[in-house]
């Protein structure tokens, strides 16, 4: 932000007084004297900042940790209407919705760690895979969200929504924190930053153990590190970062209603004890950028090798009566890729345009399989594969200030997919028109077509490589009103193949073509300093295009919160979060319940550094479901399968007090 103040000498005068560098008293000036123009800049607010459409996004480090979480992923519900949740044990990855999609672990929501992809393709357990558990919340420097098939950098998985996380390069202050609560969790983090050869090293450590309130401890053991050199800035240097993940746990899965009802287990408890997981992520990417006032440049290169195996059991007795039904899921792959873009700067009659020319190259090698175990112990192969699957991406864009009310945005990209003797290409235009301000005030209009691609397993029965989507959305945000930041969206969203998630098998696997309908109303509110109020509110209809409802997908999603606190102090949160009922069949007949969870957390500051936090997590004690899911299990004794639904009950109250320590 640059204030431009014309002064007169009176005015520096004062000026002059307040920071103690005036004239001495009685001292006179020519008061009618016109000094130099003064430029005074100022940090800008990241949230204010101006978007290419009405649901575009951007969000502050500060503003996610305000937040209290019961998991990591659970920052990114900051971006509205986006809701995420847990089905399994907390090393697996978490299950997301937004805009009236059940994404089951990530199959249409793109997510990106500094610019390294987190969706996996062609994964075990289903397409697009996203795994947030390796993320440290406090190195959050910034948090990019899109909606929408209509930005040509975004690709793979990222038609219902994009969200780009960023570490910061480095820490203002280094930090100590230890957190221990309820139900046997406890954490321990240590980050810095120190100056090293012209540069920065920064570096964190954490450390996690949590039981949770199941049955069957969950037993995590997570241990996760980071350590990145950089030198210069984002826009004009480099860093060179490496990342460990290590995670193992116990998993009480989703249950059989009636197994509870009949008091054969208690709300917390499992069908099949010996349900696990282990995980492990390792990366290594780099960065470098320039930028002067005619281009910019970008490159970002990353390595990532992961491992996961599962041990799930979601039928029980249906299809061994004897030994039961649970199966192993193993994912090892080595990821490489390459991000690219060139951006100038100049005028197009008279005009000022910026042109984006972009590449991105990923190549993916991975090893399956799929087992039948007994107590995690392996009976029989059901199928191992290898797969070689690669993408190369163009994009071009052009944005042109065509007068200080319109400006437009036209793109073109274009992906193509190989695997052994199966190739596919898709392009894919853009474009969006912003007019305004007006009064504070924008209108947008976008529209644009996107993709997801499809598990290359499947091709052997026909599923296509990839998958179209066509979007389009209207809206209007307004700052008019001081302090207020308010936004709505009007969109569409077409899928010729809906991927949708199968409760007997965890899996995900094509369906038919679908429609969404919906309409997002976000709202961020500074009356004071110390205070920071939100609301959202989302809804959609979703349908296949045989007019048939899609299972899992949520019509209405909301969410407030209220933040209070400066630097030091007393400071404070209390968060409301609403996940509407679903339909859990394609006639409607069967239907999930709907949660209401409130958050809250109460701390204070020292001027020390010191750092106290209460964080009580569902205050309510609300007893709901965090997933549920209708589809056909056998339980022990059972002649035959039973239709039920299945649930992954909401955590009790917990409280979480932390101890941190910044210098």
């Amino acid at each position: 932000m640059h204030i431009c103040l014309k002064m007169h000498t009176r005015h520096l005068l004062w000026l002059g007084l307040l920071c103690g560098s005036g004239p001495a008293l009685g001292q006179t000036t020519g008061a009618s004297s016109v000094l130099p123009t003064v430029t005074v800049t100022a940090p800008a607010d990241l949230e204010a900042l101006p978007t290419d459409a009405a649901s575009e996004r951007r969000l502050s480090g500060e503003t996610l940790n305000a937040r209290p979480v019961t998991r990591p992923g659970e920052v990114l519900e900051a971006v509205p209407g986006l809701i995420v949740t847990q089905h399994s044990g907390e090393g697996k990855a978490n299950q997301y919705f937004l805009r009236g999609f059940n994404l089951d672990h990530g199959t249409d929501i793109g997510i990106s760690v500094d610019g390294m992809p987190v969706n996996m393709r062609t994964h075990a357990h289903g397409q697009g895979y996203a795994d947030l558990n390796f993320l440290i919340p406090e190195l959050v420097d910034r948090l990019l969200a899109r909606k929408g098939p209509y930005w040509a950098s975004e690709g793979d998985f990222s038609s219902a929504g994009a969200v780009h996380l960023t570490y910061a390069d480095r820490l203002e202050k280094n930090l100590i924190a230890a957190t221990g609560g309820s139900f046997g969790y406890w954490r321990g983090l240590a980050a810095g930053t120190m100056q090293l050869g012209g540069g920065a090293l920064t570096g964190a450590a954490e450390i996690e153990r949590y039981n949770g309130p199941w049955d069957v401890p969950d037993g995590t053991a997570k241990y996760n590190g980071v350590l990145r050199y950089s030198q210069g800035t984002a826009d004009n240097g480099f860093s060179i970062t490496g990342m460990a993940y290590t995670n193992r746990w116990h998993a009480t899965n989703h249950i059989a209603s009636r197994a509870v009802d009949q008091g054969l287990i208690g709300r917390f408890g499992t069908l099949d004890p010996s349900d696990a997981g282990d995980s492990q992520r390792y990366s290594l990417s780099g960065r470098w950028s320039r930028k002067d006032e005619r281009s910019a440049d970008r490159v970002e290169a990353y390595f990532v090798a992961s491992t996961l195996n599962l041990f799930n059991n979601f039928t029980y007795y249906m299809d061994d009566p004897v030994n039961g039904d649970q199966f192993q899921q193993s994912d090892k792959r080595k990821m490489y890729g390459l991000n690219a873009s060139h951006t100038t700067f100049h005028q197009l009659a008279g005009r000022a345009t910026e042109n984006v020319v972009g590449f991105q190259l990923r190549h993916d090698s991975i090893d399956l399989g799929l087992f039948n175990t007994v107590q995690r112990m392996p009976t029989n192969t059901i199928r191992t594969d290898h797969v070689e699957e690669t993408s190369a991406s163009l994009y071009l864009e052009e944005k042109v200030t065509w007068t200080d009310w319109l400006r437009s945005t036209a793109g073109l990209r274009g992906d193509l997919f190989w695997t052994g003797d199966t190739t596919a290409f898709l392009p894919q235009p853009k474009a969006g028109l912003v007019f305004g301000p007006f009064a504070r005030t924008e209108f947008y209009v976008n529209a644009g077509l996107g993709y997801h691609s499809n598990d290359v397993r499947g091709l052997a029965q026909g599923a296509p490589l990839l998958v179209s989507s066509r979007g389009a959305e209207v809206g209007v945000r307004t700052q008019a009103v001081r302090g207020l930041d308010s936004s709505v969206a009007l969109f569409l969203l077409d899928f010729d193949s809906e991927l949708v998630f199968a409760g007997d098998s965890g899996d995900t696997a094509p369906s038919q073509a679908s429609r969404r309908i919906g309409v997002e109303w976000t709202n961020r509110w500074r009356p004071m300093a110390w205070l920071a109020l939100d609301g959202d509110l989302a809804y959609t209809q979703a349908r296949f295009r045989d007019g048939t409802f899609i299972p899992s997908a949520p019509a209405l999603v909301a969410s407030a919160g209220a933040t209070v606190g400066e630097e030091t102090g007393w400071f404070g949160a209390l968060r409301w979060r609403y996940f509407g009922a679903r339909p859990l069949t394609p006639d409607g007949s069967v239907t999930s319940g709907a949660t209401s969870l409130v958050n809250a957390r109460a701390g204070y500051t020292f001027e020390s550094g010191v750092k106290v936090t209460l964080d009580a997590l569902n205050v309510l004690n609300t007893q709901a479901d965090q997933v549920t899911y209708y589809y056909e299990s056998q339980l022990r004794g059972e002649t035959a399968p039973v239709a039920d639904t299945h649930f992954h009950p909401v955590e009790p109250l917990a409280f979480r007090l932390t101890v941190a320590k910044t210098f």
